[in-house]
């Protein structure tokens, strides 16, 4: 953990700024200054919300959204109206508080901002408020504790034109018990369900159809500017062809070491009989010793299903006496080689000559004997083979990567250098969009979409290079691009096609199955309104599926359509009956039975404080449209231009 703050120290200071600065996340120090000649695109009473503001804004957002992604994020998803437009109303919003504040002279007391501090995790150590690790935050993001103070005391007094009201909301218990009520409530119903896909084959388009839509529908048919692109791909499969031939005295040193892998090694279950011989003891004790071993294995030979009870009485082990005399199962290496040559010498049920071991004689039976088994060496060939050019790939990889990145910089207008030098292949695909990857049907048999390298090339830093300037004008190779640890790509754009509507034949079967959906998805909702409108005058139940028992709390995997529907249908007469059409059907919802649910479920124990919260933000913002009626907010023609076009000047 702490390898990776000192590492990536720039982040966490980045990461702490965030947390516990967040005044300064959209506009900065400079939020609080109040007097600026730049343009203004938002007016807020005296105060304004600056072209220059609006861009430091952005720019903190989009690295925002890097850094927490890791470099997938997509700018173009902040590159639209709808995005820049919410990013103004947030500094507006700011601004509408700062000038209340300001005009109310709200401000907090030493006592309030020192509890607020020291009630922030990031400056506490076991729950409690740390001086030393305050200043230690505080000196990683480069504030001394004026700087933050006053920050923070600023951010307090905002918080008091909206946070009373936000804070203090409630809903009345009737009301929830109300919700409660609504979300439990539990309906028996039926569906019955017209599918599109069945009247597909009554549908009938004309050519002059096909034109008719074609003309209608350019915008929707306009493909984007896209690009076809070379690329080379390193990853593991690339380093592990690159290894050369591996000899086969390294594949069978590789088989030996590793044979455990391969081989289940032979074993015996065996149990013994132990007659002590103590260290030490005279030739006469050691005769006696053996003599007793002797006899012991020759009653033992004379019946061997009696061995466990022979060593019950006549083991002078007692740990496995009273098991009569079992060891479980042994492997070659576990017992001394004299023992273990005797037991691996036996078949099963055999019983063995006394045996010298370290602590007296040993007469064995061998219960079970299981022979080696598994692959050979030539059986596990190609498994063995495989695993060590993996190994050897692992560290061909890293060397590759190292070459490849000097050989696309010393080669900038070819990748056949490195495709040559490293063995790769130059593969090639096209429909490639700012925004996304096009469809086969779009693009054509080499779309990128359908390549198997289609997640490579959909990543979002890929199609940034190929759009850069580097890559798209000067038609120079992309740097090395990480996607994985062990996946590297490295693009060029070979064409540019600019943003067009495809000719007509070219689009002609998209646009006849487009036609074909939705002439049998009007066939189907016709059908099925007709049909419903039939049961509501005379009633039937012919064609429905089984009864389901649903709830808003458990819907049992309808969809918020289908649901929404069989709640919208009156119950005052049952069975009662309704309709909604679906992205490919139509379905009848027969509603059987309504009763009440249970209301005190743990899924509900926090509704109130949820609702509280919902409640107190909507009348936050009620009263932030208010604020900015007194205020008389405007966006000033420098702002509506920004917002429908941006400004591809500040990026």
């Amino acid at each position: 953990m702490f390898d990776f703050i000192r590492t990536h120290q720039r982040l966490m200071q980045l990461i702490l700024l965030i947390l516990v600065v967040p005044s300064f996340v959209f506009l900065g120090i400079s939020g609080y200054s109040f007097v600026t000649a730049d343009p203004a695109i938002a007016e807020i009473g005296k105060l304004s919300v600056t072209k220059q503001e609006f861009t430091q804004a952005q720019r903190n957002q989009l690295q925002q959204m890097q850094e927490s992604s890791q470099g997938r994020f997509d700018p173009a998803l902040l590159d639209n109206p709808d995005a820049r437009q919410a990013l103004l109303d947030q500094l507006i919003d700011r601004k509408v508080q700062i000038a209340v504040a300001t005009d109310e002279h709200f401000s907090v007391s030493d006592n309030t901002l020192r509890r607020a501090i020291a009630a922030m995790p990031q400056v506490q150590v076991d729950g409690q408020f740390s001086a030393d690790r305050y200043h230690e935050v505080l000196a990683s993001i480069g504030l001394s504790p004026r700087e933050f103070e006053d920050s923070q005391r600023a951010e307090l007094a905002l918080d008091t034109v909206l946070g009373p009201v936000r804070d203090t909301a409630a809903l009345p218990p009737p009301v929830i018990d109300a919700l409660k009520r609504a979300l439990t409530e539990e309906r028996t119903i039926r569906l019955r369900v017209f599918q599109a896909a069945d009247y597909r084959g009554s549908v009938t388009i004309t050519p002059e159809d096909v034109k008719s839509w074609y003309d209608a529908n350019q915008d929707a048919l306009r493909l984007p500017e896209q690009v076809s692109a070379d690329y080379l791909v390193l990853d593991e499969a690339a380093a592990v062809a690159s290894v050369p031939a591996v000899s086969e005295a390294q594949l069978k040193d590789y088989y030996e070491q590793n044979k455990t892998r391969y081989v289940v090694p032979a074993r015996v279950n065996v149990s013994h009989i132990l007659i002590k011989l103590p260290s030490g003891a005279s030739d006469d004790v050691t005769k006696a010793a053996l003599a007793s071993a002797e006899d012991v294995s020759r009653r033992a030979r004379a019946e061997p299903g009696q061995f466990a009870e022979l060593a019950r009485k006549e083991s002078q082990d007692a740990g496995t006496a009273r098991d009569g005399g079992q060891l479980g199962w042994v492997q070659r290496g576990t017992l001394p080689l004299a023992m273990e040559q005797a037991v691996f010498a036996l078949k099963q049920g055999e019983v063995s000559d006394p045996v010298k071991g370290p602590d007296g004689y040993h007469v064995f039976i061998a219960n079970e004997v299981q022979p080696e088994k598994g692959e050979t060496f030539d059986e596990a060939r190609t498994k063995v083979e495989s695993e060590v050019r993996r190994q050897l790939a692992a560290d061909r990889f890293a060397d590759m990567a190292t070459k490849l990145t000097g050989l696309v910089y010393d080669n900038p207008g070819s990748l056949d250098p490195a495709a040559k030098e490293l063995g790769l292949q130059v593969r090639q695909v096209q429909g490639i969009a700012r925004d996304r990857l096009l469809t086969a049907d779009e693009a054509g048999p080499q779309a990128a979409a359908a390549s198997k390298d289609a997640a490579i090339l959909g990543d979002v830093r890929v199609r940034q290079a190929l759009f850069s300037r580097q890559v798209m004008t000067d038609k120079q190779n992309s740097g090395v691009i990480e996607i994985s640890p062990d996946t590297m790509v490295v693009v060029r754009v070979n064409a540019v096609t600019p943003a067009h509507v495809p000719a007509l034949d070219k689009v002609e079967a998209h646009i006849r199955s487009q036609l074909e959906s939705q002439r049998a998805q009007a066939a189907a909702v016709a059908a099925g309104e007709k049909a419903l409108a039939a049961l509501k005058e005379k009633g039937a139940s012919e064609g429905f599926q089984d009864p389901v028992t649903i709830s808003r709390l458990d819907p049992a995997g309808l969809g918020k359509a289908v649901l929404d529907a069989a709640f919208s249908v009156s119950h005052h007469t049952l069975p009662a009956y309704g309709g909604v059409s679906l992205p490919d059907a139509y379905a009848i919802v027969q509603v059987d039975q309504v009763k009440p649910g249970t209301t005190d479920k743990p899924a509900l124990d926090g509704l109130g404080a949820q609702m509280a919260r919902v409640w107190g933000g909507v009348e936050q913002q009620a009263l932030m449209v208010d604020l900015r009626k007194a205020l008389d907010v405007k966006i000033t023609d420098e702002g509506r231009k920004l917002i429908e076009k941006g400004d591809s000047g500040s990026n």
